[in-house]
């Protein structure tokens, strides 16, 4: 995927334990483990700019 100035983006993680399987409920959003397992999850947004990636919060992405 080629990334451009303008562009926003979220990167979403997750991380389980005791599975890399995860299942979607009749909603067709929520997300869970597929063996009923806490999974933890993040997000982090990133805007493409012209000096570089800009990582939300703060900070600058590598």
């Amino acid at each position: 995927m080629k990334l451009w100035t303008g562009l926003t983006i979220a990167i979403e993680p997750w991380l389980t334990a005791t599975t890399d399987r995860l299942m979607f409920d009749d909603d067709g959003w929520t997300l869970r483990s597929a063996d009923g397992s806490r999974p933890t999850h993040s997000e982090h947004t990133v805007a493409i700019t012209e000096d570089g990636p800009r990582c939300s919060p703060a900070g600058r992405a590598s």
